[in-house]
């Protein structure tokens, strides 16, 4: 008997970690055992308001990304008087697990991908609706959910066939240029005629250190765009994957603060406080997207909490640089241990 305990140690000790993890990613005192996030989020400058007359936009590369990031934005810059616009850029059609649970199939075929696409665009519109953006101030680029990169790279002039979709075009309803085959040089000039249309005084977009590729990779294309257009300042970023199990605790915990996202604490944050009812109303966007909170519902509840990030920049302070620089030659000359 004291044998086979012995031979068999590690299979308690497996489930001890593995209810010791369950407890630190679900429960929300767990965390402050561990670190001091929440003083760290407290103490974080406050992010200016929004002002009378401003035109924001808020660019999405997946339907929920708007919500997650800035569903309380959204409201702020409303109640200030700036006028919202949300501009998606793909359908959300790249999910295969989605499409599964939704159509009770193993391997969801193209069409059953662009259904989802399809049902997506349309939760999209009812949470947009529930942030107080109309129809009217909102635009759906519809190119490949997954294939950002490529139309950044090896197909910015050749379409690229969607790999979940089948499709080389767009195809969602009510897209801003339907039929427009996917190339980079037409997401670009869709992401112009956004701009021209909207003239925005501040753009929000991810962080060039969101580790989902879409998101990145739309980084690049606004940053490469604004530039051409000398209007580097208006735009503002956020982080949606921010890290591994980010953001922490899951599940619905609406007084616990949004921390800094693991992948980009070096960015100069900012945060937004968010009142009660403005959480509420968030946490109603979120479950619009029905498609995804049936898989994702903890992960994306967990966006609804007393604040938000944003960022002036999409990188570190040159001064937080330069330090990391210097000590990185301390390191190499031998003389910090």
């Amino acid at each position: 008997m004291l044998k086979s305990i012995a031979r068999n140690w590690w299979l308690p000790a497996l489930v001890l970690l593995a209810l010791a993890l369950a407890a630190w990613i679900n429960l929300p005192r767990m965390l402050p055992v561990f670190d001091r996030s929440d003083q760290r989020v407290a103490a974080l400058p406050a992010a200016l308001p929004f002002t009378s007359g401003q035109r924001v936009l808020f660019l999405a590369p997946h339907p929920d990304d708007e919500t997650l990031c800035c569903g309380g934005m959204i409201q702020q810059a409303q109640a200030a008087g700036a006028t919202a616009y949300i501009a998606w850029i793909t359908a959300g059609d790249g999910f295969e697990f989605d499409a599964a649970l939704m159509d009770r199939a193993v391997r969801p075929s193209p069409a059953q991908m662009r259904d989802l696409g399809q049902t997506r665009a349309r939760e999209a519109g009812r949470a947009a609706a529930i942030l107080g953006v109309p129809a009217a101030r909102t635009f759906m680029l519809g190119y490949p959910d997954g294939g950002l990169f490529y139309l950044f790279t090896t197909n910015y002039d050749q379409p690229y066939r969607a790999r979940h979709t089948g499709a080389s075009a767009v195809y969602v309803d009510g897209a801003l240029t339907p039929g427009a085959p996917f190339t980079g040089r037409n997401l670009h000039d869709d992401l112009a005629r956004v701009l021209d249309t909207v003239k925005p005084d501040v753009v929000l977009v991810p962080a060039p250190q969101d580790a989902h590729p879409d998101h990145h990779t739309l980084t690049y294309m606004m940053l490469r765009l604004v530039g051409e257009r000398q209007q580097e300042p208006t735009l503002h970023f956020w982080v949606v994957h921010g890290g591994l199990e980010w953001p922490l605790p899951k599940g619905l915990h609406e007084t616990l603060p949004l921390t800094v996202p693991p992948r980009a604490t070096g960015l100069p944050w900012e945060r937004v406080a968010l009142t009660p009812e403005q959480v509420q109303v968030k946490w109603q966007a979120i479950r619009a997207y029905r498609t995804q909170t049936e898989v994702l519902g903890r992960f994306m509840e967990a966006f609804a909490r007393a604040n938000e990030l944003v960022s002036p920049s999409p990188l570190p302070p040159l001064t937080a640089l330069a330090e990391n620089k210097a000590e990185a030659a301390l390191l190499v000359s031998g003389q910090m241990k």
